[in-house]
């Protein structure tokens, strides 16, 4: 355990004494958040939501780019480090490089996805479209991403189960790979709408993540625990300068990969059933989104005055920070029911 924890020590020194500089190389790229006039999936204006984030323009976008960058990195590193000292262990592993190619391509994958749709909200690359990708653009290159890692998933680690605890255990077979797919797009959206408060989307990921990393090292596997050890140094980096007020944004190209990646590593554990408790919040984000799209398109009328439900918090009158620590608090006990359920036979 000591050499994880010291990974994540390194990993965060790394992206605390980079991300300053980096700051300041997007200050200059004029890499920041713009002043926008959002339209829903409808095409119609949201000024509740510009009106409450009007104050974040100016600044910089790009967070995401930075901690992929370095986890990439980092990661490498520590994996030839832990072929050294951990030869043997490694030898009798045979999904070690399975588990890394998927995890690094999606990872990398919707990064990349997330980075063209940040440059189109930075650059107006296309202005006729909806605020960055066409929403249906956007969700078929996510699909396309999440059948090619479901299918190494299926054909690679040979995953078709899904445990559920006192139920017992279901064989999906070939099903297996459109429900993998479904849960790694939905958390990858999850995760990009939850990503609307300074720290919410970080925070919360941290602890979701600290309990996949707890059942990682239950279960020995190394490849899984050592990256989540290494992203978590970065994303502790990244929040200390994305809380409240924000110097810096996460974006599309974090938001997008980070939620993706996040679904996968439930799926590699073998948890898809405690995944959605885990992140629970992202459920509860999406859930609100997709409830109040649903209702405006069948019964033309909202739900909630705002969704999602963070934003309808803030625009009951909660302040922002007060919302992102509450949400905070949720997660760490979703977490634990997660890690709770994750654990049952």
């Amino acid at each position: 355990m000591a050499l994880y924890l010291f990974v994540t020590f390194i990993s965060f020194i790394v992206n605390f004494s980079l991300i300053l500089p980096y700051i300041n190389l997007l200050y200059r790229l004029k890499l920041q958040r713009r002043d926008q006039q959002t339209k829903d999936a409808f095409n119609k204006p949201t000024p509740i939501f510009d009106k409450l984030h009007n104050h974040k323009q100016g600044t910089p976008v790009g967070g995401g780019i930075l901690i992929v960058l370095s986890t990439i990195v980092l990661y490498a590193l520590s994996l030839v480090f832990f072929l050294l000292i951990r030869r043997p262990f490694i030898a009798n592993y045979p999904a070690f490089g399975s588990e890394i190619k998927i995890i690094l391509f999606t990872f990398v994958g919707f990064a990349v996805l997330g980075l063209y749709d940040d440059f189109s909200k930075m650059f107006n690359w296309e202005k006729t479209q909806f605020f960055g990708l066409r929403l249906r653009h956007k969700l078929v290159l996510e699909i396309i991403l999440a059948v090619v890692a479901s299918y190494w998933l299926f054909v690679d680690l040979k995953i078709d189960i899904m445990h559920i605890p006192f139920m017992g255990v279901y064989n999906l077979e070939l099903w297996y790979i459109p429900f993998a797919a479904f849960i790694i797009v939905a958390f990858s959206n999850a995760v990009n709408i939850t990503d609307g408060l300074d720290g919410l989307a970080a925070g919360v990921l941290l602890f979701a993540l600290t309990a996949f990393w707890a059942i990682a090292r239950s279960i020995i596997d190394m490849p899984t625990a050592l990256f989540i050890a290494v992203w978590l140094g970065g994303l502790v980096a990244f929040l200390y300068f994305n809380i409240y007020p924000a110097r810096i944004m996460l974006g599309d190209t974090g938001a997008l990969s980070f939620g993706a990646t996040f679904a996968v590593i439930g799926l590699v554990l073998g948890k898809a059933f405690a995944l959605p408790i885990i992140g629970g919040v992202f459920v509860l984000e999406i859930t609100s989104s997709l409830a109040q799209l649903l209702s405006k398109k069948f019964r033309h009328k909202k739900i909630f005055s705002v969704a999602p439900f963070h934003l309808y918090l803030q625009n009951r009158g909660w302040e922002e920070p007060k919302v992102v620590m509450r949400m905070w608090i949720l997660g760490i006990l979703f977490a634990v029911l997660g890690l709770m359920i994750a654990f049952m036979k």
